[in-house]
Formats: C-alpha cells, structure tokens, sequence
C-alpha cells in the first residue's frame, strides 16, 4: 500500500474520532442544559393562539386592536343569557368546538361604544344591523347583547321575530281584544327564556296596576314582576297578555328615578313586524302581523316613546316572506311603514369578512381541527375557500364544515 493511501485512511480514522467527540459533547452539553433550552424556548415562542384570540374577554374592555380576533364567551354566561338567542348553527359548533368564542367585528365594537355613552335621559336609541345574508349580524347583536349583560343590564331578547309570524302551531282568539289572535305556545316559551335571563331582577320590580286575567284570577299591584312571569307560564292561555304587560311594566317603569335597571331591548329580524304571515285563520285567509297580540305588543317597545334604555335590532333575509332574495337595504326589508316606524335609527353595516377577518377565522379552524384535508391547508386551499365563500362568514362556515 503506497504512503498516499496510508495518509488517506490515517486523514478518515482522525475526523471519525473527530465526529464522535463532537457528537458526546453535544449529547453532555444537552443534557445538562435541555430543561434550560425548552424553558427559553417556550418563552420566546409566540403563544399560539395570540394571532386570532383576544386576550380580552369583557366586551366593556375591548377596542381597535382585538377587531378579527375571537373572544371566549365565560360558560357560565351561555345558559342564561343565550337560552333561546343562538343562531342553531353557532349552537353545533358550540357542541362541537367545546368553547363558545365569538370574532370582535366593527360593528358591534362600534355600537358597544355607542352604549358607553348614552345619555338615559333621553328617548331610547335604535341601532340597526343591516347586510348581506350570512354576513354576521346576529353574532353582532349577540356580542352587543353580551356586553348589555355583563354590565348587568335588564336584557330584553327576541331571537327570531320571524318565528311570531310563521310557522304558528296554536291560534286562539284574544280574550282582551277580540279583533287579535294569541300564540300561548311562543308567549310561554319566551316567557320562560325570559325569566332564565333575568331572574334577579324579577323579584325587585314590581307591577304598577293590577292585571285581572280571568274571574278568579289577577295580579295585585306592588306584586313582584316574577309572579306575572309565573302567571304566563303556568297559565298558558293568558301567556300573550302577560307578555304584553312585562313590555308595558318595562316601558313604563325604565328610566324612572326609582328605578336601578337599564333596559336592552333586542330584536332579530325585526323587518318581521311590518311584512308577511303565513299563518291562517280558520277561513283559510292569512293573518296579518297586525292582528297578533305578541307582534302588536312589540311594536310598541320599539317605539322610542320611553327611556332608560336602548333598542338593538337586526334585519333578517332568512325569515323574509316574499322580497327578493338580494335585498338587504334597511328600505328594501323594512318597507315604507317599516321604516316610517323606525325612523329615526342609526343603521349600522355588517360587511363579509376582511382579509385579517377572513385569516382568523381560518386560523381557528384549523386550531379547532375545523379543516381536516391536507389541501384545505394549503394556500392553493386558502385560496379556493376565499372563492368559494366570498369570504361571507355563514359560507365560510357552511364550505369548511365538508372539510
């Protein structure tokens, strides 16, 4: 063997030596150190759900610089403020996520802070959510909701106004107005969700008249607005008046100096107050809103005759009988004597999701494990669900949920 290839090899022995001490003074160096790196490295980490989650989960406290972030609604919270007033879809995905987390939008951020100062002297206040289907306006009425509640406000809740002219599975006769028609059915349910929602106020507020119900039965005045509540709910067929008379109790009494109570009024597709009923007489005419104790009733709190209060509504196309289906102007929904009646209001739009929006809500479903096709997590995929959905949260929403 030449001397070339013995230095070759002696050239091959050295650095594989060579390896080994480095390889065992790394192995020292780790060991020694390893509890120490992963400490600093889970320090310099971002956290990571800082990008879409806000660290503010009080309504009164967020701003600016949490808009497309998400915030944790407290468990605590859902029950009772939400018994009936989450849109059925959001309610899956409460189930299915663990955690009830709502996107800090402008909008609402821009009523809330309109709430902040509102002078409770004055007449009540009507805020309008407007937009595209699917474009989050009830989510921003509930956010806005939300933040009435956690400053222990009185929440008055109509989730769905549609559902008072549609779909009625009981009509009876007035026995107060025989020109109207009763719905005991929905006027016990409400009644119900009602008290859940505010039930350490029904026992301070008392009634201002007495209410006579039948030839044996009444509500003293003085009595606690808990046993009107009570009165509805065990009594079916009196629970459309007894709606009618916690409105009236509410309207009356908010605002005055006795009272200690700010009363949030919020209606969801209140354009139904003014539109059209499927439900039929026994003659097989329709009926019209009008003639309905619980829709005749409402129309009078949203009428900005009291104070103490404000008034937040929505417009709704899903529940909207017989206009197009690309209408979303207050105008176009609300019609003439809708909009005479809520004139004037402050009209608020809910526009699709931004691009920082848009980012968010993609980022917490794949966190939630929402988007489980490698392509969907792709930018190619991003892409083609921006396409898709137009960026509208509902699509979004809707597209994702086959991935």
């Amino acid at each position: 063997m030449c001397q070339i290839d013995l230095q070759i090899m002696a050239i091959h022995r050295l650095s594989f030596r060579l390896r080994q001490t480095i390889t065992h003074v790394r192995s020292l160096h780790s060991s020694g150190c390893g509890r120490l790196q992963e400490a600093v490295a889970t320090e310099s980490e971002p956290e990571p759900f800082s990008v879409f989650r806000a660290q503010e989960n009080d309504p009164a406290h967020q701003s600016q610089k949490h808009v497309g972030q998400y915030y944790t609604v407290p468990p605590a919270h859902i029950p009772s403020l939400f018994p009936h007033g989450l849109p059925r879809r959001y309610q899956q995905q409460v189930k299915t996520f663990n955690e009830a987390c709502v996107m800090v939008r402008q909008p609402a951020l821009e009523v809330i802070s309109y709430l902040k100062k509102t002078d409770f002297s004055k007449p009540a206040v009507r805020y309008l959510f407007y937009g595209l289907k699917g474009s989050g306006k009830t989510m921003s009425l509930c956010h806005t909701v939300h933040f009435c509640y956690a400053q222990e406000w009185l929440v008055l809740h109509i989730p769905d106004a549609h559902l008072w002219v549609k779909n009625c599975k009981e009509l009876l006769p007035s026995s107060y107005n025989a020109s109207r028609f009763d719905q005991p059915l929905q006027a016990t349910e409400w009644l119900r969700n009602f008290k859940i929602t505010n039930e350490h106020f029904l026992s301070k507020l008392k009634t201002s008249q007495r209410y006579v119900w039948t030839k044996r039965e009444f509500t003293e005045e003085g009595r606690p607005l808990g046993e009107l509540v009570d009165q509805g709910i065990s009594r079916v067929k009196s629970s459309s008046d007894v709606v009618g008379a916690v409105m009236k109790e509410l309207r009356l009494q908010s605002g005055q100096p006795e009272a200690d109570f700010r009363l949030a009024v919020a209606v969801d597709g209140v354009n139904a107050l003014w539109g059209k009923s499927t439900i039929k007489k026994e003659d097989k005419s329709p009926v019209d809103p009008e003639e309905l104790t619980l829709v005749c009733n409402l129309r009078k709190l949203i009428k900005n005759d009291w104070h103490g209060g404000v008034i937040i509504t929505t417009l709704s196309q899903t529940g909207s009988l017989y206009t197009p289906k690309s209408a979303y102007l207050p105008q176009e929904l609300l019609g003439e004597k809708g909009f005479d009646s809520m004139d004037p209001f402050v009209p608020v739009s809910v526009p699709n999701y931004s691009e920082k929006e848009f980012e968010s809500c993609y980022l917490y479903y794949i966190d939630r494990h929402w988007l489980q096709h490698p392509q969907s997590q792709t930018e190619d995929g991003k892409k083609e669900l921006i396409f898709l959905s137009n960026r509208n949260p509902s699509m979004l929403e809707r597209v994702c949920a086959f991935l």
